[in-house]
């Protein structure tokens, strides 16, 4: 994790000059956004599949396709319908995405090597906060690099078989469960990318108030594990649970309704004989 862990605490001294905007907005989103999608993602599940679908789509139809509003919000709006037509397999393919994700991120650390680090000491040295135009292109800078050394490592093949495998038996497995094991699959996909924004957005907000939340959870490795684990599950469990009720009481207003029109008919068959 040294080449990782090097990159993030670069950004972590870097960020602590971030104008205000860059950092607070994205952080309290992530966190609302976090917290609905963590707590109640299987209630809501095609209304965050169709903007699943949206925003993916929007981000192909801009960059691939065209960087005019019209197309891109088409393109949308089309992936937004397709995946909510094919519901499922967007789950599955989404749960089977933050396994792979999660994998790589444990077993490849490791060999991510500090090649060609980001010359940006002279903003880390200004005692004055950059602009956000300038943040932006920081980020952006960040982004290519990590995403870079990823490729790298990646291509270069420097992790061994057996990680590979380990990382190949994850997307396998929870293919199969997404499959079989649907509505779990489901809980557990949105009970840990909701925990995963919580994470992300907390950590944004405290490199605002420059608490060095990368280099503590770094150094806690094991304790913040644990509690991402222990959000994971207990959204999942919550979800079941509270999903399950939300159901059963939507069946019984429709088992109510279709017996009161019932009724009605019967009534008005009895007045007009």
């Amino acid at each position: 994790m040294g080449a990782m862990l090097e990159i993030f605490q670069n950004f972590e001294q870097v960020a602590a000059r971030f104008a205000p905007l860059v950092l607070i907005v994205p952080g309290l989103v992530a966190i609302i956004v976090g917290l609905f999608i963590w707590l109640g993602g299987l209630c809501f599940r095609r209304l965050l599949v169709a903007l699943v679908g949206a925003i993916a789509g929007g981000i192909c139809g801009f960059f691939l396709i065209s960087r005019n509003f019209i197309s891109t919000a088409l393109v949308a709006g089309l992936a937004a319908l397709i995946a909510i037509i094919f519901e499922r397999l967007i789950i599955t393919i989404l749960l089977a995405a933050l396994a792979t994700a999660f994998g790589l991120a444990i077993l490849l650390g490791p060999y991510i090597q500090a090649e060609n680090p980001l010359n940006l000491g002279k903003i880390v040295n200004q005692d004055s906060t950059v602009t956000t135009g300038q943040s932006i292109e920081i980020l952006k800078a960040y982004a290519i690099e990590f995403i870079g050394r990823i490729k790298s490592t990646l291509a270069g093949s420097r992790m061994p078989l057996h990680r590979w495998a380990i990382i190949a038996a994850l997307a396998v497995i929870f293919t199969i469960a997404g499959f079989w094991l649907w509505r779990l699959a489901s809980a557990l996909c949105y009970a840990a990318l909701g925990t995963l924004l919580i994470f992300a957005g907390m950590i944004l907000l405290l490199l605002y108030k420059g608490s060095a939340p990368i280099t503590k959870i770094a150094a806690g490795t094991s304790f913040y594990a644990a509690v991402f684990i222990g959000m994971t599950a207990f959204g999942t469990v919550e979800q079941l649970l509270l999903c399950r009720y939300e159901e059963r009481k939507s069946k019984r207003k429709k088992r109510a309704d279709k017996d009161n029109q019932d009724s009605v008919q019967t009534t008005r068959s009895w007045r007009n004989a």
